[in-house]
């Protein structure tokens, strides 16, 4: 005698249902983990840098070679990665963008698909590879500059805010853009008027993302901005200090007094991509009550 067919239709529908639980399950406790191993380097981080947090910290300069209790702090490489980092951004920002909407809006699959490859392959490339590149291109028979190791940075962020940006206009809507065209308005206004403003906020998270990987690089600034003094300087045709350079190097010294002070430069890096994070959260929300008004 066969099996009814809602009692088979019922014996499936439990399965499905204690899947979709072990499947939820699973994915809380991959959130977990991730959330778990991020509280653990911050405690980690805080635990040891927050101590060293002061106002001499942010405002005063190193002191090489000091044998008396001077006040000193990191002021030189804190301005010298917010140099580095603006240069940067600046120049990988904008032409990210642009050959996003170009490879989403108007390339044809043959390029856009090329492009694309190009640069997933450029996203895998070694850091220090990067570097070494820019060494030969900018620095060898001239001289280290917070230019070169700014070039350097902004190859590393483009593939970050080109790929990141490709995949936001992707998800707006095809009907937007009909619409658009029903008026009569042209691909380019459309993609200045509607695509750009409606993908703003998630175009501003890949920004983000990108910004917080080149502020935390060191590899390439050894090749391009490593020769550096303790003097405090905006001059982008120097070797600027870093902070991922002052840790790197505070941390190869046997003074425990620098390893103390490599965790409060780490404490204020983390604290800046924190920052920078919340504010691109913040500017997402306000563009999403824009566009809901």
């Amino acid at each position: 005698m066969s099996t009814p067919a809602f009692e088979l239709g019922g014996s499936h529908l439990k399965r499905r249902r204690r899947v979709n639980r072990g499947m939820e399950v699973l994915a809380w406790l991959a959130a977990a983990i991730a959330v778990g191993i991020l509280a653990v380097v911050v405690w980690s981080v805080a635990k040891r840098g927050a101590s060293e947090l002061n106002l001499d910290l942010l405002t005063k300069p190193p002191i090489p070679f000091s044998l008396t209790n001077a006040p000193q702090g990191l002021s030189n490489a804190f301005l010298g990665t917010l140099v580095l980092v603006g240069l940067a951004t600046a120049m990988a920002l904008p032409v990210g963008i642009l050959v996003a909407v170009y490879l989403n809006e108007f390339a044809p699959p043959s390029i856009r698909n090329g492009v694309t490859l190009v640069l997933d392959i450029l996203n895998g490339v070694p850091a220090i590879v990067i570097g070494i590149f820019v060494f030969g291109l900018l620095v060898l028979g001239h001289t280290q500059s917070a230019l070169a190791a700014g070039v350097a940075l902004a190859i590393i962020m483009l593939p970050l805010v080109a790929r990141s940006t490709q995949e936001v206009l992707a998800l707006v809507p095809g009907s937007l853009r009909e619409a658009s065209f029903a008026l009569g308005v042209s691909r380019w206004r459309t993609v200045l008027g509607v695509i750009l403003p409606t993908s703003f906020g998630g175009i501003l998270t890949g920004a983000t993302l990108a910004i917080a990987r080149a502020a935390g690089e060191t590899a390439p600034l050894l090749f391009t901005s490593a020769l550096t003094t303790s003097q405090t300087s905006w001059d982008p045709r120097r070797a600027l200090q870093s902070i991922p350079l002052t840790i790197f190097e505070d941390l190869e010294q046997p003074d425990p007094k620098l390893h103390a002070q490599a965790w409060g430069a780490a404490f204020v890096l983390m604290a800046f991509v924190l920052v920078v994070s919340v504010l691109s959260k913040l500017a997402l929300a306000r563009s999403r009550r824009k566009l809901t008004r």
